[in-house]
C-alpha cells in the first residue's frame, strides 16, 4: 500500500484484520452505547468531532470509546429544544410556496442586531440564556435567545424576508413550541411563577420587528413541556433499543462470503483504518473487484467502535445506488437478523407522485395534513427498516403522505443513507447541513469518485442568459419589469466592450451586480406580497438571480466569470454571462473535515495529487493504490499507432477506424462496445460501418435514453448475443456497467477522451496553469484518461474474463500517456490496415 500525506501506523493492521473477520475485539465494547441525530446519551459524549481537522496521529480504536458506567450510560438521554419541538410540535400541512430563506450569516447579524436593540433600551437584558431541565431520564438543553427581567419576556427571535404573515403554520408552530419549552425551563430555573413569550420576527428587507406574545402560568407551560417530553421519551427509548441491537449485531458481522476477492482485504483494512484515525482515504482499486462490500463491510464493523451515527454512501448515477443497495443486503442477509435502517434518497422529481401540483397544502393532497400523518409513517418506516425506493414509495402512500419529504424525515432515524453526490457536496446540501446542526458522527463513501472533480464544479458554477432575462421582463408586473429593465440597461453597457465571441473578466461588474440584486430583492418582494402574480418563467428567473448573485459574493481565483456572445436582436447583442467554477476546493474542504472520515473509491484516482487539490482533501489524506488481481494475459491492449482521432483528422482516419472494428468482429464474432468522443463521430461511424458492412449487427446510443432505455440497451448483451454497441466516452456506458463472462469480450476505444479545445477550456488550463502549474494535465490529459480506463473497465471484471481492448489513436503511444495506464497492461503496438495510406 502506497501512502501520501501521512502514513496509517502497522500497529493497527491486527486489529483491523480481526473486526474484519467478524472476530470480537480484545476489550469488549460497553453495551448501549447511542449517539443518534437529535439524541445522544449525556453519560457517554462521542469522542470530539473532527470539524476542523482530522486527527493528526493514531489513536487505538478502542481508546476513542468513553469508559462510563453502564448504571450511569443507561439513566439519561440529551435533547435539544430545537429538535424535541422538530419531533413533536409540527402540526397541520407541508407548505413549499415560496418563502426566500435568510442565510445562517443573515440569521446571526440579525440576532446580534435585536439583542443590541434590546440592551439598549434595558440594561439588565440578557442575550442567548443557557437553560437545562429534566423530565424522567431525558435532559432538555438549549440557549433561549433572550429574557427580558424588567419585562419578565422571554424571546424567541426569528429572521424573515417580507411579512411574517407569510411563515407556514408548521413553521409557526414549531416556534412557539420552543418559546414554550423554553419558558418552563426559565420558569424552573429561576422559580418564576409566570412568564411573557414573545416570537420576534425580524424582517431582513425592512428592518422591522414585528412581536407576537402569549402570557403563560409556570404550571400550563410545565405541562406542555411534559407532554412534549413524554411523547418524545417513547421515541427515544426505541431508538435506544435500536441503536443497542444494531450494534451487538454489527460487532460480529461477518463477510458475506467466505474470502475477500484480491484486493478487497486490503481495501477494506484501509477503510477500517482511515475512519479509526479520523482521516479522510483515496482509494484506487481495479474495477470488478467489488470495491462497494469492500468499503461498506468496514464501515459497518466501524460503527459500534467509533460510535457513527450515520454511514453516507454517495453515487454519481443511479447505477451507483441500486450497488450500494444490492450490497447492503448481502451483508445483511449475512447477519443473524437485520440490523439496519437504510435509507435511499432519490431526485425530487423522481419521486414526487402529483407533478402537475404545488407543494402545499390547498393543492396536493399528498402535503395536506403531512405533520398531522408523519408520526404515524415515521414509526410504521422505522420498523420496517429496509426503505428503498419503492418500500418507502408504499409506506408514504398508505399513509397519504409525499415520500420525498418521509424519505428527508427518515435520514435522521436511519444508519446508512444512500444518494447522489449533491445530497452532501453541494451548497445546499441537505445531508450536510443536517450532519452540522445535529452534529452526527458521519463516515461517508463517495463512489466512482472521479466523477466528484465534474460534478462539484457544476454545483458552484451559475450562469445569466441575457435573452431570458429578457423575456421573463416582457411577462413581469411593472416593478419587476422596471428592475429587470435596468439590468438590460447595464448589461447593454458591458455588451458594447465586447469585441468577440467570448471574452473573459477580471472581476465582477459593480453596478450590474448591484442591478442585479436590486431585481433579485423585488422579485422576492413580489413573489411574497402577490405570489399568483409570478409566473413560473420569472420564479425560474428568481433562481437564477438568487444563484448567481450568491455565489457572486464568493468569487475568487477558483473561479472564472466569461461571456459568450449569444447572437443580436433588434440591432442589440445578447450574451451570457457564466460563473465557472475550476477549484472546486474552497467550497468541498469543509465538507471533508466536518465528517468522522470521507473514503473517495474509483478505478481511476491517480494522480493522487489532481484529486487533492481540486478536491480540497486534507493534507493528511491516504493515498492507497490497490494492486489488480488481473493478468497482463487476460487483456490484449493494442496500442494503434498510425491512426489519428484528433478533431482535424477525424474524417480521414474514419475509414481505418471502422475496418479495424469490423475486421475484428469479423475475426472473433462476439459482443463488443465501440466508445467515441461524440455523439456526431458515433453517427458518422454507425453511418458508414452500415455501407461497408451491411450485415454488421450494430446498437448505437441514442440521445438522451431513459433508464428503460438504458436497461434495453444492456440487455442485448447476452452470451449468445453477437454484436457492436456504438456509445459516446464518459456517458452512461462508460462505467458502472457489468457485463463479465461472454456478455463482453472487447472494446474498442477511437478516441484519447480528452476535453474538447474550445476557448472555455483553454481559459481552464490558463487557470489551473496559474494555480499549479500543471494546466495541460490537469485541464485535459488526467480527465481524458480517466475516462478511457473507466470504459476499458468494462471488459475484464474477473479473474476468469479474457478480452481485447483497442486503443485507437497515435498519442497512445506517447510515454506520458502510457504512464497514466494501468501498471498491469501490457499493451503491444499494432498498424492498423489504412485505406487512405
Amino acid at each position: 500500500m502506497q501512502e501520501v500525506g501521512g502514513s496509517i501506523p502497522p500497529s493497527s493492521t491486527k486489529f483491523a484484520a480481526s473486526h474484519l473477520n467478524g472476530m470480537r475485539p480484545e476489550s469488549p465494547l460497553l453495551a448501549g452505547f447511542f449517539v443518534s441525530s437529535a439524541l445522544k446519551f449525556s453519560a457517554l459524549a462521542a469522542p470530539p468531532h473532527p470539524t476542523l481537522r482530522p486527527s493528526s496521529g493514531y489513536t487505538s480504536p478502542m481508546s476513542s470509546v468513553p469508559t462510563a458506567e453502564p448504571a450511569v450510560a443507561a439513566s439519561r438521554f440529551s435533547v435539544a429544544v430545537r429538535s424535541l419541538c422538530a419531533f413533536t410540535a409540527r402540526r397541520g400541512d407541508l407548505d413549499l410556496r415560496f418563502t426566500p430563506t435568510p442565510t445562517a450569516v443573515e440569521g446571526i447579524a440579525a440576532h446580534a442586531l435585536v439583542a443590541a436593540r434590546r440592551r439598549a433600551a434595558s440594561a439588565g437584558y440578557e442575550h442567548e440564556v443557557a437553560l437545562s431541565g429534566c423530565f424522567g431520564e431525558l435532559e432538555v438543553r438549549g440557549r433561549a435567545d433572550g429574557y427580558d427581567p424588567q419585562r419578565n419576556r422571554l424571546e424567541e427571535i426569528k429572521t424573515v424576508r417580507g411579512d411574517p404573515a407569510s411563515v407556514a403554520d408548521n413553521q409557526r408552530a414549531l416556534h412557539w413550541a420552543q418559546a414554550r419549552i423554553y419558558g418552563w425551563l426559565l420558569c424552573q430555573q429561576r422559580g418564576l411563577a409566570e412568564l411573557e413569550l414573545a416570537l420576534v420576527y425580524y424582517d431582513l428587507e425592512e428592518g422591522r420587528e414585528t412581536l407576537l406574545c402569549e402570557q403563560w402560568s409556570a404550571a400550563e407551560l410545565e405541562t406542555f413541556f411534559n407532554q412534549q417530553c413524554a411523547q418524545f421519551l417513547v421515541w427515544a427509548q426505541q431508538e435506544r433499543a435500536h441503536r443497542t441491537g444494531r450494534d451487538a449485531v454489527l460487532t460480529t458481522l461477518r463477510f458475506p462470503f467466505s474470502d475477500f476477492r484480491s484486493g478487497q482485504r486490503e481495501l477494506a483494512e484501509a477503510v477500517f483504518k482511515a475512519v479509526s484515525t479520523g482521516r479522510c482515504l483515496l482509494a484506487q482499486a481495479p474495477t470488478g473487484i467489488g470495491k462497494t462490500l469492500a468499503t461498506l463491510f468496514p464501515l459497518l464493523k466501524a460503527m459500534p467502535l467509533q460510535a457513527l451515527d450515520k454511514i453516507c454512501y454517495l453515487a454519481a448515477k443511479t447505477t451507483g445506488r441500486q450497488l450500494a443497495l444490492g450490497a447492503l443486503l448481502q451483508l445483511q442477509g449475512a447477519a443473524s437478523r437485520q440490523p439496519l435502517r437504510v435509507v435511499e434518497l432519490i431526485a425530487r422529481d423522481k419521486a414526487c407522485e402529483h407533478p402537475d401540483k404545488a407543494c402545499h397544502g390547498d393543492a396536493c393532497p399528498l402535503a395536506r395534513g403531512f405533520y398531522d400523518r408523519l408520526p404515524a409513517a415515521r414509526q410504521q418506516a422505522a420498523a420496517a427498516g429496509w426503505l428503498d425506493h419503492t418500500a418507502l414509495r408504499a409506506i408514504a402512500l398508505a399513509q397519504q403522505i409525499c415520500p420525498y419529504f418521509l424519505a428527508q424525515e427518515m435520514v435522521r432515524w436511519s444508519d446508512v443513507v444512500v444518494g447522489d453526490y449533491n445530497y452532501y457536496f453541494d451548497s445546499s446540501a441537505m445531508l450536510f447541513a443536517a450532519q452540522q446542526s445535529e452534529e452526527w458522527r458521519t463516515a461517508v463513501l463517495v463512489d466512482e469518485a472521479h466523477n466528484l472533480v465534474e460534478r462539484a464544479r457544476d454545483m458552484y458554477s451559475a450562469e445569466l442568459d441575457q435573452a431570458r432575462l429578457l423575456a421573463a421582463s416582457r411577462v413581469a408586473p411593472p416593478a419587476v419589469r422596471r428592475a429587470l429593465e435596468r439590468v438590460q440597461r447595464c448589461w447593454r453597457g458591458l455588451n458594447e466592450a465586447q469585441a468577440g465571441r467570448y471574452r473573459v473578466l477580471d472581476a465582477l461588474p459593480s453596478h450590474w451586480l448591484k442591478a442585479l440584486e436590486r431585481a433579485s430583492a423585488v422579485l422576492t418582494e413580489q413573489l411574497l406580497d402577490e405570489p399568483l402574480s409570478v409566473t413560473p418563467e420569472l420564479l425560474e428567473c428568481h433562481f437564477e438571480l438568487l444563484r448567481f448573485t450568491r455565489l457572486a459574493e464568493h468569487f475568487g481565483t477558483h473561479s472564472l466569470l466569461d461571456s459568450t456572445l449569444q447572437g443580436t436582436s433588434r440591432g442589440h447583442t445578447r450574451t451570457t454571462f457564466c460563473l465557472r467554477n475550476i477549484v472546486p476546493a474552497p467550497f468541498l474542504a469543509e465538507r471533508f473535515c466536518a465528517a468522522r472520515s470521507v473514503t473517495l473509491f474509483s478505478a481511476t484516482l491517480a494522480p493522487p495529487h489532481f484529486q487533492r487539490d481540486l478536491l480540497g482533501l486534507p493534507e493528511e489524506t491516504v493515498w492507497l493504490d490497490v494492486a489488480s488481481p488481473f493478468a497482463a494475459q487476460q487483456l490484449d491492449v493494442q496500442l494503434v499507432r498510425n491512426i489519428s482521432t484528433r478533431y482535424r483528422d477525424r474524417q480521414r482516419s474514419l475509414s481505418a477506424v471502422v475496418d479495424l472494428i469490423a475486421a475484428q468482429f469479423m475475426q472473433q464474432p462476439g459482443n463488443y462496445l465501440a466508445f467515441f468522443s461524440s455523439f456526431d463521430y458515433l453517427q458518422q461511424a454507425e453511418t458508414l460501418l452500415r455501407q461497408r458492412y451491411p450485415g454488421l449487427p450494430l446498437w448505437p446510443q441514442q440521445r438522451g435514453m431513459t433508464e428503460p432505455e438504458r436497461a434495453e440497451f444492456l440487455a442485448r448483451f447476452e452470451p449468445a448475443a453477437r454484436g457492436i454497441g456504438l456509445v459516446v466516452l464518459g456517458g452512461v456506458f462508460g462505467e458502472g456497467v457489468d457485463l463479465p463472462g461472454d456478455r463482453l469480450i472487447g472494446a474498442f476505444v477511437a478516441t484519447l477522451g480528452l476535453p474538447q479545445l474550445n476557448e472555455v477550456n483553454e481559459q481552464r488550463r490558463q487557470r489551473l496553469e496559474q494555480l499549479f502549474g500543471s494546466g495541460y494535465d490537469y485541464a485535459y490529459l488526467f480527465p481524458g484518461l480517466q475516462k478511457v480506463v473507466q470504459a476499458a473497465g468494462r471488459v475484464i471484471r474477473d479473474e476468469s474474463d479474457r478480452g481485447v481492448l483497442f486503443l485507437m489513436d497515435d498519442r497512445y503511444t506517447d510515454r506520458r500517456v502510457r504512464a497514466l495506464l494501468p501498471g498491469w497492461w501490457q499493451p503491444r503496438v499494432f498498424t492498423a490496415r489504412h485505406p487512405d495510406g
